[in-house]
């Protein structure tokens, strides 16, 4: 018989090769309950033992679900795998007995890095995206994968194949000159039990193909996408379960891992429905029940092209350091191809673990806009307290070029200022030393203010009846206690004297006290504007003195440009 020898060393050789560690997980990469289990399975009887006590209708029958979230760690985690980890998460918070396991597919020790492992794993709790069970790390499983073939090898479904790079090429390119699918042939499918023994023997280099079964359909029934169907024989040829180098193929681990570790439903990206054909006939051939299936649509950009750096900011690491919250981040992701059929489009995390079920999911692409997403954020940043925000904020006044102060007043101050009209948190720098600034002059030679002034007969006596309040104390001081009442009363006295009201009066009185145009509530922006300035000690703040006598010198500047 063709066994295979244990691939566990060429493993663990293949990894640390790579990445220079030691393996985090021990007794082989599984929990006490699998390697209980693996340990029973000695015969097809007893694999099919086991599919039957952990197939998705003995979960179903409690309605307790067990999902997974399967990264490969070779790059940053992306929106779609995000969103992919973010459907699982909901559908295990549903019952109380439900699991969310987390396995690193990381076979592919060319490129998966433990950085990489780490980096998705951090953007996985930033997310409050935690995990019941794992990780487990296919790289830390290989004597299980091992069995497995020797199982499938014993009972017939698999076979060793000794064609070389060479012959598989030159066989490939015979097909396609003669218009066939270039598939493998099945040379050594059927070959002489006496000549593969002999090659064994003398060691010559080797796979393990996957013998498919001759008129075989396979369908399965998608949660998202419905009737699937693949005619197994028109669209394979046998396939490669294990590398000559020992290394077991990408979809022969995932079928054993998702069936030893009872995964009740599939839950990913459309991406990967062809590679459900493969796995079907290997859960088959071991005697497993194969989980459902939901396979999600694609995300796509504003171009309708296939979401990619191109499009900017894709990884979640990105949208942290941005300033989005991770809050507002699940909400949007959950909108990315779901519905509950209703008009609202901010949900708290329990509504969504409530409402979210796979059949409200489509199968029709999403396109990711960010406009939205910042929008769904400015919700979430309104809906913080002022402690929580100014928790928030600090980090990104401390990143700031120069710094921005972090005392108690100041950061008070920025985050009542800032928090209506943040999308994100970083917003908070700009916003706040645009406030702390006093650009009055270049302002008025904007096409937007020269409009104001031209329309406006008295706006330099109003000017000057500002300055007039000033100098005999009229105007509050910014650092008085109810700063915010006081100056709203100022103002509209101010108005009663000039003959204004509304805009006539409002738009004025920005443009003067804080040299634009736009901006936060005025009283805010000098309120923070005279903390800075007194007590932070930063050179940019212009306090209210030195704004009024900027008025001064800008209306001299502009009656001398009149004249």
């Amino acid at each position: 018989m063709a066994y295979i020898s244990d691939i566990t060393p060429y493993l663990k050789s293949a990894v640390a090769t790579a990445r220079g560690i030691k393996p985090a997980i021990t007794c082989h990469g599984v929990p006490r309950s699998f390697r209980t289990a693996r340990h029973r399975i000695r015969s097809l009887n007893g694999l099919r033992s086991l599919s039957r006590s952990s197939s998705p209708s003995s979960s179903l029958a409690t309605n307790a679900q067990r999902v997974r979230f399967a990264p490969s760690p070779t790059g940053s985690l992306h929106v779609g795998g995000a969103r992919t980890a973010l459907y699982n998460w909901l559908i295990a918070q549903k019952e109380g007995d439900s699991k969310f396991v987390l396995r690193i597919e990381d076979t592919d020790v060319a490129r998966s890095t433990r950085e990489s492992e780490e980096s998705v794993l951090g953007d996985l709790k930033w997310l409050g995206l935690h995990w019941d069970e794992g990780p487990f790390r296919q790289s830390e499983r290989g004597d299980v994968y091992k069995e497995m073939v020797n199982k499938l090898v014993e009972s017939g479904h698999a076979y060793p194949c000794f064609c070389t790079d060479e012959e598989l090429e030159e066989a490939k390119q015979r097909a396609l000159a003669e218009g066939k699918n270039a598939k493998y042939d099945g040379k050594w499918r059927d070959a002489d039990p006496e000549l593969v023994e002999k090659m064994l023997r003398e060691g010559v280099p080797h796979t393990y193909r996957f013998k498919v079964p001759k008129g075989k359909v396979v369908t399965i029934e998608d949660k998202v996408r419905g009737t699937v169907s693949w005619d197994a024989e028109a669209t394979l040829g046998d396939f490669i379960l294990l590398r000559s180098s020992g290394i077991p193929v990408y979809n022969f681990c995932v079928a054993v891992d998702d069936a030893l570790m009872g995964i009740s439903t599939v839950i990913r990206a459309e991406e990967h429905l062809t590679n459900t054909l493969r796995q079907v006939l290997i859960l088959e051939a071991l005697g497993f029940a194969t989980p459902e299936y939901a396979h999600l649509s694609l995300i796509l950009g504003q171009d309708k092209q296939k979401l990619s750096k191109r499009h900017g900011a894709t990884s979640v690491t990105q949208f942290s350091e941005e300033g989005f919250l991770p809050e507002a981040m699940i909400n949007y992701l959950s909108l990315l191809g779901w519905n509950e059929g209703t008009e609202q489009e901010i949900y708290e995390i329990p509504e969504l673990v409530e409402k979210f079920t796979l059949e409200r999911v489509i199968k029709s692409p999403a396109v990711f806009d960010m406009d939205k997403l910042k929008w769904i954020n400015s919700q979430h940043i309104r809906k913080l307290t002022p402690e929580k925000l100014e928790e928030l904020i600090s980090p990104f006044f401390k990143g700031a070029n120069p710094p921005l102060p972090c005392d108690a007043s100041f950061l008070a101050a920025a985050t009542k200022m800032c928090q209506p009209r943040m999308e994100v948190l970083s917003d908070s720098v700009d916003i706040t030393r645009a406030a702390l600034s006093h650009s009055l002059v270049q302002t008025l030679e904007t096409d937007e203010a020269k409009k104001l002034l031209e329309g406006d007969e008295t706006f330099q006596e109003f000017a000057a009846a500002i300055v007039s309040d000033f100098e005999n104390q009229k105007i509050p001081a910014p650092v008085d206690e109810d700063f915010e009442a006081k100056y709203k009363k100022w103002a509209k006295e101010l108005g009663k004297r000039t003959g204004r009201k509304g805009k006539q009066l409002f738009m004025p009185l920005r443009l003067l006290l804080t040299g634009s145009m736009q901006g936060p509530e005025v009283p805010h922006q000098l309120q923070l504007a005279q903390i800075a300035h007194t007590e932070g000690d930063v050179k940019e703040a212009v306090g209210l003195e030195e704004r009024i006598n900027n008025i001064k010198s800008a209306f001299k500047v502009h009656e001398a440009a009149k004249a």
